[in-house]
């Protein structure tokens, strides 16, 4: 990476976003001192605030919505969208205008997420963005921000020339982070590394100690539980020894779990249509997708607030008979509390997983939310799955602490149900909760910290891929009548890898066709963990599953005509960005073909 003046950390949420800051060089003799970026932003027509919270809310009003100069910017004084507070608030009053949980639709593989096709069933007369626009539009109002606040007239301060460190859900898929980086550099940004969210979490814990080494001790794993507002991660990080000194290794990963504060409020607002029902209130669709939108701010406000009972709610009526008027009612602390426990954080046991129900054979396209809302049977999976794997002598030890992150996890009673589980899972009434930093900020935070110590001013996490990944092999063998020809999972980049590296298998030639149209399988598994470069695994269902199947027309030489199979050697690298480039070496001559699984679907 070029030199910068300023490290920054950006948490790209599904709720909030936010920017942190630190020095790259402090003044000789001073600690790094790391700061939140105030945000400015439209929070009324006509009126700017800087917050230190940017939230992940588009609203784009038609033509004659927008009073002239109302959106307006300091940096942009013709904008004709809103990003931020005034988006979310309006949005809710609108929501056929309203783009929300971008990011979790940017990691849906069942649409096209280059697509204009949010707000998700809009009118179609209704403008729309893609999910991939809307994240790109959030990170540039950032860097207008920060250029506005921090650049001035100088060039060298600029956003888009610092070193930036930005975060995902360390569940996101190599495509998930592929448009994220498409998302950045389309905002300008070139010059950055994407961080898993849970570790930048446990980097900010790190940096407000003191000594977090007479808080855990070698052998001790530590969950870092973190339910934001689209997904929730699990990920262990465990404390070892290396060469007499502690040292922090990531070990576990758990899967993309489509489960977190989106789904509350949208629970939240079914009990409050069912309360209005039995006052002789109904409301029609867009009524209750409005609702859903003030539901969340309520909770929002009653989990940031301890001294907040309740939190009304207002709905816009739609002129008919049956509503005259606007509807009012209210949100309680105790009901968000009650409903929220029972529903996603339910006492059950240690071997309770996630149930699974018959899928229906046609239904609506949409986000592949979890069909369990369970936090606690997610946890009892993952914690299942990936607990006591073999790692030479050593195993992976149930956790005895806990960090939470995630806006979610700020109710205490929440958090407790979880610790309340773990104590009785492990048998160990002294497992500990770790003191959480801010936890909308945390993410942040920790990713500008993260940057302090890449540059040997801070402890690093020894972590890598979150996976291992394969490419799928063909076996060579007789066709057989009515059965398909076997598929083998070939590693090619192991658990842990890390970014930067290459590595190439040497003891083994593969066949590559060239000259037509082929397919190639990324595959990819969290649990199997010890699989080594070039090993290759038969009976791989179950444990390994796909990633993307790409169709690609690798060229063949001039005097070559039609499908060639060319012997080659394999080699992998996960670039600087964490995602991974297959290359292809000929035996006999100097020709080399790069495979980007890392792409959307389709393309190489």
């Amino acid at each position: 990476m070029t030199q910068s003046p300023y490290i920054i950390g950006i948490d790209l949420g599904t709720t909030h976003n936010v920017l942190a800051y630190t020095r790259a060089d402090p003044p000789q003799g001073q600690t790094p001192e790391i700061e939140l970026l105030e945000i400015p932003q439209l929070v009324a027509m006509g009126e700017i605030e800087a917050m230190n919270l940017l939230p992940s809310f588009l609203f784009l009003p038609e033509a004659h919505d927008v009073a002239q100069g109302g959106l307006a910017l300091p940096w942009d004084a013709d904008i004709d969208y809103a990003v931020g507070e005034f988006a979310r608030n309006r949005g809710a009053e609108l929501p056929a205008r309203l783009v929300a949980s971008a990011k979790s639709w940017l990691g849906n593989t069942g649409v096209d997420r280059t697509a204009p096709i949010l707000p998700w069933d809009a009118p179609a007369e209704t403008r729309k963005v893609s999910p991939l626009e809307a994240m790109t539009r959030y990170l540039r109002h950032l860097r207008d921000a920060w250029n506005y606040m921090l650049a001035d007239d100088d060039p060298a301060a600029r956003l888009e020339v610092q070193t930036i460190y930005l975060t995902v859900p360390a569940s996101f898929d190599a495509m998930a982070r592929e448009l994220t980086v498409q998302a950045a550099q389309s905002a300008g940004l070139t010059n950055f590394t994407l961080l898993e969210e849970p570790q930048a979490a446990f980097y900010a814990w790190l940096a407000a100690q003191d000594d977090w080494r007479g808080q855990i001790g070698v052998g001790e794993s530590v969950l870092v539980c973190d339910v934001g507002g689209g997904t929730t991660d699990f990920s262990l990080i465990q404390v070892m020894e290396e060469e007499g000194n502690l040292g922090l290794a990531r070990v576990a990963v758990g899967d993309h779990i489509l489960l977190g504060g989106d789904n509350m409020d949208l629970t939240l607002a079914y009990a409050v249509r069912a309360k209005l029902a039995q006052q002789g209130t109904q409301l029609d669709n867009w009524q209750f997708r409005s609702l859903g939108h003030s539901c969340r701010q309520a909770k929002e406000k009653l989990l940031g607030n301890p001294e907040l009972d309740a939190e009304p709610l207002v709905i816009l009526g739609r002129g008919s008979s049956l509503i005259g008027g606007t509807i009012r009612t209210e949100l309680t602390r105790s009901e968000i509390e009650n409903i929220l426990l029972q529903g996603f954080f339910p006492a059950v046991a240690r071997t309770d997983y996630p149930t699974k129900k018959p899928q229906v054979g046609v239904r609506e396209m949409g986000l592949p939310y979890a069909a369990d809302p369970a936090v606690t049977r997610h946890l009892a999976y993952f914690l299942g799955r990936q607990l006591n794997e073999q790692e030479g002598d050593e195993t992976v030890a149930f956790p005895s602490a806990v960090l939470f992150n995630g806006g979610v996890m700020k109710a205490d009673a929440m958090q407790q149900a979880v610790l309340d589980s773990l104590r009785r899972w492990g048998d160990n009434p002294t497992l500990r909760k770790l003191p959480s930093v801010d936890l909308d900020l945390a993410v942040a935070l920790g990713a500008a910290y993260y940057g302090l110590a890449r540059k040997g001013q801070g402890i690093r996490i020894r972590a890598g891929t979150a996976r291992s990944y394969y490419i799928g092999i063909e076996s060579s063998m007789p066709a057989v009548p009515g059965v398909p020809t076997p598929i083998k999972a070939l590693c090619v980049a192991p658990f842990g890898t890390e970014e930067g590296s290459d590595a190439q298998i040497i003891d083994k030639e593969f066949g590559l066709m060239v000259g037509e149209p082929a397919l190639f399988q990324l595959l990819a598994s969290t649990t199997r963990k010890h699989d080594r470069l070039g090993q290759e695994v038969e009976d791989w269902r179950g444990e390994i599953d796909e990633v993307a199947t790409l169709e690609a027309d690798l060229p063949a030489s001039e005097a070559q005509q039609g499908g060639v199979l060319i012997p080659v050697l394999l080699q992998s690298r996960v670039n600087e960005v964490g995602s991974l480039e297959l290359w292809c070496v000929a035996r006999d001559d100097d020709r080399r073909w790069k495979l980007e699984f890392n792409l959307r679907e389709g393309e190489r």
